[in-house]
């Protein structure tokens, strides 16, 4: 459970969706067990429920499949450690992170936030774990550019 609300809150960035959506996953399980295959991996079959419930929810918004919601300020300052450095640190990710395909940033949740495998995480989303090595480097090499370009202050001029 916590694993699947990790990755819940990471997909939402919102608490309260992510209880919502980890709730509904466990409920369709429930109803679903019949379809579980004994000897398969029970944690990838949930985060592969709560990933298509998450795709679901989102078509119905009329939204992209994996969107982030943008949390406010306030709850991004609470996430973090008390320093002013780690901060913005972990703001600046959160917009790096916001800047991201969808495929890629999925992927970086899953196997850096969800702490699941190569192999779980192309089960999950239906493509070759080859797929999911080039898009987690390529993501991870955004990322980098992105946060390195977070880092830079923007200076103006001032007369």
């Amino acid at each position: 459970m916590p694993h699947l609300r990790r990755f819940a809150i990471s997909l939402l960035s919102d608490t309260n969706a992510a209880d919502d959506l980890v709730q509904d996953c466990i409920s369709r399980a429930l109803s679903k067990l019949d379809q579980f295959r004994d000897g398969s991996n029970m944690r990838a079959w949930l985060f592969t429920i709560l990933h298509n419930l998450h795709v679901e929810q989102g078509r119905r918004r009329n939204r992209a499949a994996a969107e982030i919601v943008s949390i406010s300020g306030d709850e991004r300052q609470n996430a973090a450690a008390p320093t002013q450095e780690v901060g913005l640190t972990v703001r600046d990710l959160y917009r790096a992170l916001d800047e991201l395909d969808d495929e890629h940033r999925q992927i970086i949740l899953m196997i850096g936030v969800g702490e699941l495998s190569y192999k779980q995480t192309a089960e999950i989303l239906g493509i070759p774990v080859g797929t999911v090595m080039s898009r987690l480097a390529r993501g991870r090499e955004r990322l980098r550019i992105l946060m390195a370009q977070g880092a830079k202050p923007a200076l103006r001029r001032v007369k």
